[in-house]
């Protein structure tokens, strides 16, 4: 019989990878997604297709976008520094409606694919406090989803499923490491070189690090100083 397809946002940072371990775990055909839209370095895509061609997937795409031309966050826009200081409320670092339009796009792969789910690494314990990493989203999306679509108005109920969204950064990095995901392939950094070095400054940096002080495991994160 044949195995039930996964569409899987990947990102090449920590938390989609490991998503991406644990749809494979759970049995399921992985079909990676990532998007190139207009971020300050194209380091974490390298990052998606080497995790993605490590992990077997069955198929990786790269859909190209450009929420540049909308700015509004310091991952799109150069004129914005990224910051390196905690600040209060939703930080500049925050794409506008950015996985809404990706999460739209991989529920149309899905329904090419004839894939009833679609696995996104949005967590609501240690994160920037992003809107769009919230459990109402992901269930709204779903709602929308099954609405929108011709297989969900056929009965073919498509699923948004967030593993990670209740797990904090040191329990993803455990289940992970448990996994087999190699973490010294991917790249979180927000200013990330051309390399894949990381800053080490910025709150992705700060999460990802305290989640291996956190686990108890050794960091392979490569910095730039």
């Amino acid at each position: 019989m044949s195995k039930a397809k996964a569409v899987i946002l990947v990102s090449g940072g920590l938390d989609s990878t490991t998503v991406l371990a644990m749809a494979k775990n759970q049995g399921y055909d992985c079909y990676t997604l990532s998007f190139d839209y207009g971020q300050r370095h194209c380091s974490e895509l390298l990052a998606a297709e080497r995790t993605s061609k490590a992990m077997n997937a069955v198929e990786h795409k790269v859909v190209k976008l450009d929420l540049g031309t909308i700015g509004g966050s310091a991952l799109t826009d150069t004129s914005i520094d990224v910051p390196e200081q905690l600040s209060e409320g939703i930080p500049v670092t925050y794409v506008p409606a950015r996985n809404t339009v990706f999460m739209a796009i991989a529920l149309g792969w899905a329904e090419v694919l004839g894939a009833q789910d679609i696995f996104i690494g949005v967590n609501a314990v240690d994160y920037s406090g992003y809107p769009d990493c919230r459990p109402e989203f992901v269930q709204a999306f779903e709602d929308m989803a099954n609405l929108a679509t011709k297989a969900g108005v056929e009965g073919n109920k498509l699923r948004i499923q967030a593993p990670l969204m209740k797990m904090s950064k040191s329990d993803i990095v455990q289940e992970g490491t448990k996994l087999g995901v190699d973490y010294s392939l991917t790249v979180s950094c927000y200013q990330a070189d051309e390399e894949g070095r990381a800053c080490g400054r910025c709150d992705s940096c700060r999460l990802r690090k305290i989640g291996f002080e956190n686990a108890g495991m050794s960091d392979p994160t490569r910095y730039v100083d």
